[in-house]
Parts: C-alpha cells; structure tokens; sequence
C-alpha cells in the first residue's frame, strides 16, 4: 500500500500578547506610563535633594565661619637657644618653613584638604612691641603695641599702592640692624604711617633694630583665610588696658616683612614662633565625608597625626583648629531637620504606594471580562500572571529610566545609587502589585461575583485584625513622638515618621465605617421627596464597590500630609517672624550708639516724616542699673535694664507685636508730672512693669532705685516675659514723664512699607551716629544656609506631590465606574431623563465620597497636627543665624489653614467638574452607541 501524502503543518498564527494589548489602549498605557515617570522622579529626587542641601550645608558651614575658625594652625616656638646660631637662623628662613609647609599639606590625612592658594607661614612675634616714634597715634597717652609677621607670598595676595615692595639686602642674620616692611592701607590710615617712616624696635642685645616702611599695600581678598585667619595683619585694632578704673585704649597693629627677614627677628624681645596656617577646601566635602573629618581633626589635635607632623615640623609644636565645633553644629542642624524632612518623605511615599495601587485597580476592574474569559478556557494563573508582568514591564521600566534621568538631571551634585534605589522600587512595586492585583481576583473561575455594596458590606475578621494593628501602630507612634520629638539622639525613627500617615489611614477607615450610617438617615429622608434624581443618586452612590475605600484612604493621607508640610513651612515663617520682631522691637528701630546716645528732636522729627511710619514710640534705655538687695538672700551685682516710654503709645507697640502686651493704665504715674531737671519727691512711688527675673528681686513693697535717669521709689504693678524694647531677662519699664533726666535714647516705629532709605537718611541727620534696623531686613537674614533652603523647598514639593496625588485619587476612583455611569445615564435617557438631570445625577453621586474626603481630610489634618506639634520643634529648621537666632526657645508646630483648606476645596471641586464633563460627553454620545448589545460596557 503507498504511503499515504502527508501535507504540510503551517504554523497557527499568534499575535503577540504585549504588542496586541499595547495597541489596544495606547491612551492607558501612555497615561500610566506618565504617572511611574513623575512618582520615579520624586522617589529619585529626594535623596538626591536631601544629599545635595547636606551637602551643600557642610560646605556653606566651613566655607562661611570665620577663619580663625576653620583654620589649622601648627605653631612652635623659636629655635631652641643651644642650637648654633647658623643653624637656628636657616631653621626660620623661607625656604625652609616652605619646604615644611609642603610637606605638612602632602602628609594632611584624608579627608582633610588643604586650600594651597589661601595657607600661609612665617615667623611672627607672639608678645606685641611698644613702638615710641612720634608719629603713632595714642588717644590715651599710650604707645601702639606691633607685630612683626614674616608672612609668605604676600606679593600674591596684595596690590602695591605706594612705595616698593619689601626686600632683603643680602642675607639677614641676628646681627642685621635694619630691616624692611610694608602695612595695608588700613593699618598706613589708623596709625599715621608712611612710605618711608621707620621704627625703631628694641633687641637682646641692646641695639634696637630698625624696620624701614618700604610700601603700603591693599589685600586682593581681605575675607580670605590668608588675611582673615589673624585679622591683625588686615586691620589694626583698639584694645583696652586692664584696668580697674576707666578703660584706657591703645592701638595694636602689624607689620608685614618679607619671609627672609625672619632670622632678625629671633633678636627682638617678642618672643618669636613659627607657624604655618592651613586653609582647608570644602569644595569637594560631602555629608558622609564628616565621620572621617571629625576623627582626622581630633588626631590632628592629639593624636598619631601630630605625632606625624611633629617630625616633619619640630617636637614642640602643636594644632590648633575649631573645625571640630563647626562639624558640631553641623551636626546638630542636621540632626534636627533630618527628621522633619523624613516625616514628608515617608507620607508623600505612602500616597504614592496607594495611587500606584488604585492605578493597579482601575487596569483590574477594566479588564475583569477578558481575564475571566481566559481562565474560563483553561489559561493557567501563572501564565496569565506572566503575561501581565511583561505588558507592565514594557512600560514601567522605560518609564521609571526616564524618571531617574529627569531627577539627575534636575537635582545637581548627589549620589547615585540612592536615586537609583529609589526609582527601582516604584519600577518593582508597579511589576509586582500590577499583576498580582489584576490575577489574583481569578485564582478560582466564576461566573459572576455577589454584589459588593458599601452600605450592605460587612467587614470581615481579617478586615478588624487588619485595622486593630494599625489603630496600635498609630497610638504608639504618636505617644512616641509626644514623648521624645524629633530631635531624638537616636537618629531618625521611621515609625515616628510614619505617624501623620498611620492617623490618616486609621481615620480613613474609621469614615468608612461610619460612612454608611448617615448615608443610610439620607436616602430614608430623600425617598419621601418627589422626584427621582436625588434618591437615584444616594442610591447609587450606596451601591458603589466597598473596594472603593482605597480612594478614599488616598485622598486622607495625601490631604494630612499637605496640611502637615504647610503647617511646617507655616510654624518656619512665625518663627522667624517673631524672632525679627524680637530682635528690632517693632518695624523699623533708629538708635543712638549703644542705645545711650541720645537723638536730637530733629532726627525724631524727620522719622516721624518718613513715609509709611503710623506712629513712633520713644524710648529711653539705660543699661545696668543697679537693683537693691533682695529682701531674703544674699546681695550681688546682678543690675537690670531700665526703660522709659510713654505709657499709651507703649501699650500700643507692645500688642501690635505681641510681645509683652499689658495696659497703659497700670504703668501711667499718678498725680502731677516732674518738671524737667527737678528732683521728684522722695515720697513718689512710681508704679513699673518688670520681668519676672526682677519682680522676684523687688518683691511686693516699694523699693529705691538709682539711675542716670533719677532716683526715686519703684513697686512693681505688673510681670511681663518679654518687652519690645530690649532682649534681656531683666528689665525694667517705667513711665518716662516721672523721670527726672529725660532723653530718648531709641525709636520704635510701627507702619506699614517703611522706606528704609528714608529713615536711614533721617539717622544721618547733623553730626549724629545713630543706627537704622529694619524688620523686615532681619528677617530676611534667617534664610541664609543651604539646610534651611533646601529643607524648605523639599516640603513645599510635599504640598504640591500631596494637593496633586489628591486630585488624581478624585479622578481615578470617577474613571473606575465611568463606564458604568454612562451606561447607566444612557438607559435613564431613553426613560424621559433630561441632560440637566442627569448632570445633577452624575454630581450627587459622587459628592458624598468627595464631601467625606475633603471634610475627612480637614478633621484629620488639624487632628494630626494637633496631636504631633508637642513633639515637633523647628526652632533649628526656621533660624540658624541672624541677630535674633537665639532669641527663641522653641518654635512649635501650628496649623496653616490655607494648607488644610485649598486642597479640600481642590477635591470637591474636580469632583464636579468630572462629573459635569462626563454628563456632558455622554450626552454627544447618545443612547444608541451606548446599549449596544453584547458591548461589554
């Protein structure tokens, strides 16, 4: 039998799974590959934001202190005396310190950097020398006292502006007699000297020696390390004999030889030392770099790396540097907005998580029909699960590449690997919830699944365990941050941090489940009413899935932690605000030199001119006055500040900054007022408002007081913390028409866009040297460090992240049933509906959910904040310098209504605008196009 003819087997034709679904709804994939872009970017962006402010703030703190600071300074004495006299004068010369300053810089342990073009050595006198040439100016009838400096390469760091530079004639050796120098024009200004001008300074060995001024000289960087590290070099300086009658003054001052004149001056009686200043460079210093900082300064100080320089640079020689306190404060800035900072992260995380989630969810409820089909034909649970993860693969992976390049590229110098970490795990959280989420539901095949009500659902046990646990994590993270804050010496607590997320989530489910009761009184009540659109849409909106609750904990925690970022930027800006309004008095103050010169009545005129000025409070301060003993206890020098003004204008200033507010009536002085120049009687008691300091110092009966201002009786009517006119804790304020010398010493004015220019031309009035200081100057001087800014600018993206992840909660939880929705306005359409009512249909359906988030999220935040602010201190996030830093004791957390309100009203909003585009777009569609049948809509 011939063998049957066998015909060929072509391939079945099969399109590919990710392609074929890719071009079914590109518009979805588009869209959700747009939302794992802008979440990859904030969870890349943050480290990186957070690496680049610390690191910019270590940088800022090194590069900004002062330089007698920052600088390593190793010193030694001169050569010892039993050396040979050659081989102590080689020892000081330049060539040989240089060499030792090469050395020193090469042998620096890491991390320490060295500033090469800022470092200097020398040779310097420790003990200043009295220099008796007539010339010098002596306001007391005392000789200026010189340092003589051997400074290096001062040609490089100086203009030459008269004279010549200075030079050595031949080689210096303790015999040379003459010398050459130069000053800076400061130094050439203050202390009458001249190019040419020579002084004559005294020797062991009897000769004086003579150091001729060859040049005057201007520093090219007078703020750098080489003329800041001993500012005498820059500037000469008045400074007080000690004294126990009145401080006499004389000046100090330095002169600047060249590098090889150095042996010379090992002749002088000024104790000659050598040194060399190391300038360090943070410029390429990072946050995690300080661990290895600290410990290399402290064994620069005293430990096995100045054991290394002292064999390079001589046996006796020390380090000296404050960069272990700059780190210090570094630290402690850190340590205190670290956790404050981490607080946003975690809650903009968390609502990110969710949205991701409900994204997830919509995806799952579209296309329930299509998994169900295949399980129903024999596809397999990990098959289908596969499937899924290679469609959300292709559009997740690109997605979270585009944003962490968009955040590298945003964010400048930071580390890598975190911004990697951080956009690789919304890439695994989306291939990971995605699938599961979609696949899981059909484990088990089923023809169509009960209806799952808000209102009839009851939770299940696992359900109550589920929110058991989180009720007890939130009270315990509360009750953790209440006790301890977040300035804890334990570093940052990610549970603390999750508390405003953990009472958003219980509280969201704590609306749950109250949610059906007053839904349940409404649709009882809308049924007695005629017409069919508001009991429709109670009833529907009744009816809406219980797995609808994942919006509804989204828009929670995304208000809570919006309101909790503006509260924090809102508890910043009081904060700085009091603390300039501490640190002036009022809006603007002028006054006389150490506020005890007094103003002449024409510069008070021309203030009160000013523009913008409403009223101007005049003041007279008197610093240290003596207090009496105290009634019980030892005497002792403590004094107190004593302050003059007028009792009504006072008052006024007082509650228009808060500071100190109390009534006019219990300061005023009674009976007739002092005539000018007279002494008061002995007999008057003036009525004063203290500070509690003193109040316990005066007790309750009247006591004397003695002043510049006058003598006569004081009895405390009244305590006050604080008072506008001066910052200490002792002080004293009494009605200025009972004092016998009348003066004003200070202006306080009040007023409303102040014309700085103005008042300052006003101060400069006659002969006068009164100072200007405006409010609002300080504060603006509290926004300075890189920490500050940067912590801020990450919790304004807090607000912004949390008011959108609200709203595209409110529209992906409307997309989720908007097929629905539709279907059904189309079938109530052909039963007589009109398309305004179905618009109010649409509205009243989803406004309960929209009006229990938004109202939910009100309550929840200020709950929040409430609970949180004992815990939370922003004093070191809101001031870290300025003249009135430390002026406050704590900064507390407060509400910023703005932040709790404009996204609640954001919620509601889009939620009818939603629903009025839906109506509307139904409404074009017409009823036909939507009841086709078999159309799985």
């Amino acid at each position: 039998m011939s063998p049957r003819s066998r015909t060929p087997r072509t391939a079945a034709a099969c399109a590919p799974w990710v392609r074929t679904r890719l071009r079914t709804a590109p518009g979805a994939a588009c869209a959700f590959a747009l939302l794992v872009v802008v979440t990859a970017f904030l969870a890349a962006a943050f480290p990186r934001a957070v690496d680049n402010y610390e690191n910019k703030g270590l940088r800022h703190d090194l590069g900004n202190v002062d330089a007698t600071r920052s600088v390593l300074e190793v010193s030694g004495p001169q050569p010892g005396l039993e050396l040979p006299v050659a081989a102590r004068e080689s020892a000081v010369r330049g060539a040989t310190l240089g060499s030792v300053q090469r050395s020193i810089l090469a042998g620096l342990p890491d991390p320490v950097r060295a500033d090469a073009s800022q470092s200097a050595y020398g040779v310097r006198t420790s003990e200043p020398i009295l220099a008796g040439e007539p010339f010098f100016p002596r306001p007391y009838g005392l000789d200026p006292a010189l340092t003589y400096v051997t400074q290096s390469a001062l040609p490089d760091h100086a203009s030459l502006r008269t004279g010549r530079w200075p030079a050595v004639r031949g080689e210096v050796t303790l015999a040379t007699d003459e010398v050459e120098a130069a000053v800076t024009e400061e130094t050439a200004k203050a202390l009458h000297i001249r190019a040419g001008a020579t002084v004559s300074v005294p020797t062991r060995g009897g000769e004086p020696l003579t150091v001729r001024i060859t040049g005057i000289v201007a520093p090219r960087d007078p703020g750098g390390s080489y003329w800041s590290a001993e500012p005498l070099l820059r500037s000469p300086s008045l400074v007080a004999r000690p004294t126990k009658d009145t401080p006499r003054y004389y000046w100090i001052a330095a002169l600047l030889l060249p590098p090889d004149a150095a042996p010379a001056l090992l002749a002088t009686t000024g104790q000659p030392e050598l040194y060399w200043r190391i300038a360090p460079d943070a410029s390429r210093l990072t946050a995690l770099d300080v661990p290895r900082l600290r410990t290399a300064v402290a064994s620069l100080e005293g430990g096995p790396e100045l054991l290394r320089m002292r064999g390079v640079a001589g046996d006796t020689v020390t380090a000296t540097t404050d960069l272990d306190e700059v780190l210090t404060g570094y630290d402690g800035m850190r340590a205190a907005i670290q956790p404050v900072v981490t607080v946003a992260a975690v809650g903009i995380g968390a609502v990110a998580a969710v949205i991701l989630l409900m994204a997830g969810g919509l995806l799952a409820g579209r296309r329930h029909a299509e998994l169900a089909l295949l399980r129903a034909r024999g596809g397999s649970l990990a098959g289908i699960g596969s499937r899924l993860l290679a469609e959300t693969a292709v559009t997740s992976v690109p997605a979270g590449a585009v944003g962490l390049l968009l955040a590298v590229l945003a964010v400048g110098e930071a580390r890598l690997w975190p911004a990697v970490t951080g956009a690789a795990g919304v890439v695994v959280l989306v291939c990971a919830a995605l699938p599961l989420r979609t696949a899981l539901p059909h484990r088990t095949p089923r023809l169509h699944g009960g209806r799952d009500d808000l209102v009839a659902a009851r939770p299940s046990r696992r359900r109550t365990v589920a929110e058991l646990t989180l009720l007890v994590l939130a009270v315990g993270a509360v009750t953790a941050l209440r006790r301890r804050g977040t300035d804890g010496a334990e570093g940052t607590d990610l549970l603390i941090s999750a508390a405003p997320v953990l009472v958003g989530l219980i509280a969201a489910v704590v609306l749950v489940r109250l949610y059906p009761l007053p839904l349940r009184l409404a649709l009882r009540s809308v049924a007695r009413l005629r017409g069919a659109v508001g009991f429709l849409s109670l009833a529907r909106a009744g009816r809406s899935s219980a797995a609808g609750t994942l919006p509804l904990l989204a828009l929670l925690v995304a208000l809570t932690t919006a309101a909790f970022g503006g509260s924090v930027l809102a508890g910043v800006a009081d904060a700085r605000d009091d603390a300039a309004v501490r640190s002036v008095g009022a809006d603007a103050r002028i006054s006389g030199q150490a506020d005890s010169a007094p103003l002449s009545d024409g510069l008070i005129r021309a203030a009160a001119k000013a523009d913008g000025v409403r009223e101007v409070a005049r003041v007279q301060i008197e610093y240290g006055v003596a207090l009496p003993a105290p009634e019980h206890g030892f005497e002792d020098a403590k004094g107190a500040t004593l302050i003059g003004v007028d009792p009504v204008t006072y008052a006024r200033l007082a509650r228009s900054t808060g500071i100190g507010t109390f009534s006019a009536d219990r300061l005023k002085a009674t009976g007739p007022a002092t005539p000018k120049g007279t002494m008061p009687s002995k007999d008057r008691v003036l009525p004063v408002l203290v500070s509690p300091s003193v109040a316990e110092r005066l007790g309750d009966r009247p006591r004397d007081l003695q002043s510049l201002a006058g003598d006569f009786k004081v009895q405390v009517a009244g305590t006050v913390a604080a008072t506008p006119a001066v910052n200490d804790a002792s002080f004293i304020v009494v009605d200025s028409a009972a004092l016998t010398h009348r003066q004003t010493t200070a202006l306080l004015l009040t007023g409303d866009r102040l014309d700085a220019g103005a008042l300052r031309a006003a101060a400069g009035h006659g002969d006068e040297e009164a100072t200007v200081r405006m409010r609002t100057e300080a504060r603006a001087a509290y926004v300075d460090t890189p920490m500050q800014t940067g912590a801020e600018r990450i919790y304004r993206a807090a607000i912004a992240a949390g008011a959108g992840y609200a709203l595209l909660a409110v529209l992906l939880s409307l997309l989720q049933t908007a097929p629905e929705r539709t279907t059904l306005l189309a079938r109530l359409r052909t039963m007589g509906l009109t398309s305004r009512q179905g618009g109010r249909l649409l509205g009243f359906e989803a406004m309960p959910q929209a009006l229990l988030a938004a109202g939910g999220g009100l309550l929840v935040g200020w709950a929040t904040i409430a609970l949180l602010s004992p815990g939370i201190d922003l004093v070191r996030l809101a001031l870290s310098s300025g003249s009135g830093s430390g002026l406050l004791d704590t900064a507390p957390l407060r509400t910023d209504p703005w932040s709790l309100v404009l996204p609640a009203l954001g919620v509601i909003a889009l939620t009818a605008v939603v629903a009025g585009v839906q109506a509307w777009w139904a409404t074009r569609r017409g009823s036909i196009t939507e009841l086709r049948a078999g159309d799985s809509r």
